[in-house]
């Protein structure tokens, strides 16, 4: 067992990889329990978690990060396709000899574990979905801000705040502050940002799809499942705006969505330790 000298947090553990299907998957495990694979955001790679989320969860479970193939430090043919997302994550699962575990995703992550779920509903225990969309058209759209700030060559601080945070809270502020200095905490086998190039590529391939668009059931089996689903959102949320989920969870089984005030499109790097907390009580009692 780890001492507190030893033990293995976001910041200082190593980046593992997984030989899969010819390609490496490069991925990070940490904690112990019940097995939680995260799925990345839009841009995002293994650095792009906040360290004391991950870490907070970790103190119940064992948390699983990686990067999607041929991202950070993954080997293998980039992809934003929703199904080859969801299959990078299932494959992860198989390399490790996970037949159950817990899908979780942030943004973009969100749509590929609800795919995840949809598509391999007997290995799903639960679905944890943060600052994310339901499958098929929805009512409300991102902002334009989003974009405009998404789709710059190189992201920085003032734009983490205004993508992931409340820029109009001084306390969001302030907390957005905190979560880049953690992430940047980390100075050593860091995966490698995206290349602009890359990103507008990759939208470039999938641009023929809606947002997550329902062309596989998805959203019929979001309402019929009684996989448990946790949904997170801030109420400042630009991205994928809380509201259209109003729309869907009366209408659910097994879905429970937590909006949380003044927080943006990143909660769980505003509160992580209020985010881990929710989380770990409903994979416990959900």
């Amino acid at each position: 067992m780890d001492t507190p000298a030893t033990r293995h947090t976001a910041v200082n553990t190593h980046t593992r990889f997984a030989e899969v299907k010819g390609r490496r998957i490069a991925y990070r495990d940490i904690g112990q329990g019940l097995p939680i694979i995260l799925c990345l955001r839009f841009r995002g790679v293994l650095d792009s978690w906040d360290p004391a989320f991950l870490d907070a969860l970790a103190v119940n479970h064992r948390v699983i990060t990686f990067d999607y193939s041929g991202l950070g430090q993954s080997t293998g043919k980039p992809s934003y396709l929703r199904v080859n997302m969801a299959q990078d994550a299932v494959d992860l699962a198989d390399a490790l000899g996970l037949e159950q575990f817990i899908i979780g995703g942030w943004s973009l992550g969100g749509i590929a574990a609800q795919v995840v779920a949809r598509l391999h509903p007997e290995r799903i225990l639960k679905n944890i979905l943060i600052g994310t969309t339901p499958p098929g058209k929805v009512r409300v759209g991102p902002k334009p801000v989003f974009y405009e700030r998404a789709l710059k060559p190189v992201n920085d601080l003032d734009d983490e705040t205004v993508l992931f945070f409340h820029p109009e809270s001084q306390k969001s502020r302030a907390a957005a502050v905190a979560s880049h200095n953690r992430i940047a905490a980390r100075t050593t086998d860091v995966s490698p940002a995206i290349p602009i190039d890359t990103v507008l590529k990759l939208l470039d391939e999938s641009k023929g799809e809606d947002i997550f668009v329902d062309d596989n059931g998805y959203r019929d089996f979001l309402k019929t499942t009684h996989i448990p689903a946790l949904v997170i959102s801030g109420d400042h949320e630009i991205v994928f705006p809380v509201e259209n989920w109003f729309d869907v969870v009366p209408e659910t089984k097994s879905v429970h969505l937590l909006v949380l005030p003044q927080m943006g499109h990143g909660p769980q790097h505003e509160a992580p330790q209020i985010c881990a907390d929710l989380i770990t009580s409903f994979i416990k009692n959900g």
